[in-house]
């Protein structure tokens, strides 16, 4: 048996599977974020452990001969988090999450400490990284400073808890600034432009690497007396893909959940920093990705459905099944700033074309419209760099409205596939590499892709309409970035 575990920003979520990878139970264990201040976003890595633990009772009250069985565990993580601790491994103040925007001007400090910075790296510093971060502690709470021992990310803070061991995996290190991406080892040009050391570092690993086994007392604890080894595991994105079998050059999906993510696997590191790509390490070995990310794509209609207090599922079904043309008003969603291709952390959100007609219908074909804007966006980013994408696979919880993918594939102009039932996110990736690292097995016979339930096609008759509003769409941030609030 192994168990993947996957620490995102709302919930922690375990999926365990057999040794023919079929799924044999599932559970999962919210979490919460905390804003104390606008733009900022924390999360107390306490939280995620005590949701780890539930995870596994869970699952353990389901299924406990299996969870008994259970030989690897692989973890997937929310990225970037600043997840700090001193000598003794306590943690030293809140985590900083990925969507925090406060270290925008730490990112200018650090390109202008380390002219080459962009060019060795392959990436622009945006503030949700975990480097700037670091330079912003430095500034606000230098004592806090002082004492990191160690900077994690939060999957490796997990790591650390369960094995007693530092590490992290290249994919999830891609995301810290810190990472020499072409030769996979800690840059220490990079960790000086944003005053950090090398011993500051984890080990690292590849995604499918064994990293050590859980402590005698988390094993106790977990009911899992073989103690299990944990693979190093990988970063959301780069788990998914583990999980859906995107690990060829070329293969690529669309993840629409909290944030928004088109990610393309690569056999070859190909940067395109202008337009704010991500050029990262795989979670499989010699293997890079390229991924563009908005910020808030479920977080868009969760917001809107926390304003109109109606959940989201009942506020998407009220628009019906049939998509006729875009919606009337036009939705900026930029609520935690942008990462592509805008790199911008201080832009904020918009709905233009208000009138005394707009109800909650519009307002929500409005966001779902945007969203889909943003991907395109996005996909444009990626065809500047050369490249070619004919068809994407989704994951995430936006799947689940038929009509936001109908929305998608108009907007992108590809088709859209969905795999047939059974998870394929994160934590099953996760588990994969769980059982990779366990069995030593070859990565490409395990991480296949799955059967395709339904094929979401443009529609054709709705694409005019969604190209020119499209094209006002990006004429929107433009016009307004420049308007200063106080």
């Amino acid at each position: 048996m192994y168990l993947g575990l996957d620490f995102g920003t709302s919930s922690v979520k375990g999926v365990l599977i057999d040794d023919r990878q079929k799924i044999i139970a599932t559970a999962s264990s919210p979490l919460k974020v905390s804003r104390p201040h606008p733009g900022w976003s924390e999360q107390n890595p306490e939280d995620w452990w005590k949701a780890a633990g539930k995870v596994v009772a869970m699952l353990r009250k389901a299924k406990p001969k299996a969870v008994a069985a259970v030989e690897g565990i692989g973890l997937s993580g929310q990225q970037h988090g600043a997840t700090l601790v001193d000598k003794d491994g306590k943690v030293l103040r809140p985590c900083i999450l990925w969507n925090d925007a406060r270290a925008f001007v730490e990112c200018k400090d650090i390109m202008e400490r380390e002219p080459r910075a962009v060019a060795f790296s392959g990436n622009i510093p945006l503030a949700g990284y975990t480097a700037p971060k670091l330079v912003w502690v430095k500034k606000h709470e230098p004592r806090i400073f002082e004492k990191v021992g160690k900077a994690l990310l939060p999957k490796d803070y997990i790591r650390f808890r369960m094995t007693g061991t530092y590490g992290s995996d290249m994919s999830d290190a891609s995301g810290t600034y810190w990472l020499d991406i072409v030769n996979r080892q800690w840059s220490d040009m990079l960790l000086a432009a944003s005053g950090m050391r090398r011993d500051q570092m984890p080990d690292l690993f590849e995604g499918t690497d064994d990293t050590g086994r859980l402590t005698a007392s988390v094993a106790k604890a977990w009911g899992m007396p073989k103690r299990p080894v944990v693979a190093g595991g990988g970063g959301d994105n780069a788990a998914s893909a583990c999980g859906i079998g995107a690990v060829n050059d070329g293969d690529g999906f669309v993840s629409i959940g909290t944030s928004g993510v088109i990610f393309v696997s690569n056999d070859r590191f190909s940067p395109n920093a202008e337009r704010m790509v991500h050029a990262f390490c795989h979670a499989t070995p010699k293997t890079w990705h390229q991924m563009s990310v908005i910020l808030s794509a479920t977080a868009s209609l969760e917001w809107l459905a926390g304003v109109l207090k109606e959940p989201a599922p009942q506020l998407t079904r009220a628009l019906g099944p049939k998509l006729k043309g875009p919606a009337p008003a036009l939705f900026l969603p930029y609520l935690s700033g942008e990462r592509s291709p805008v790199g911008d952390a201080q832009i904020r959100g918009a709905m233009l074309r208000l009138g005394h007609e707009t109800d909650r219908k519009v307002l929500t074909h409005a966001v779902l419209d945007a969203v889909a804007f943003a991907f395109r966006d996005n996909l444009e980013a990626l065809r500047a760099g050369g490249t070619r994408i004919s068809r994407l696979m989704a994951v995430g919880g936006g799947t689940r409205s038929e009509l936001w993918l109908r929305i998608m594939a108009t907007v992108l102009g590809v088709p859209i596939d969905l795999p047939a039932a059974g998870d394929v996110g994160g934590a099953f990736g996760a588990a994969r590499m769980g059982l990779v690292a366990a069995t030593k097995a070859d990565y490409r016979s395990v991480f296949t892709k799955p059967k395709i339930a339904k094929t979401i096609q443009p529609e054709k008759a709705a694409q005019a309409a969604y190209e020119d509003h499209f094209q006002r769409y990006t004429q929107v941030y433009p016009a307004i970035k420049e308007i200063k609030f106080s």
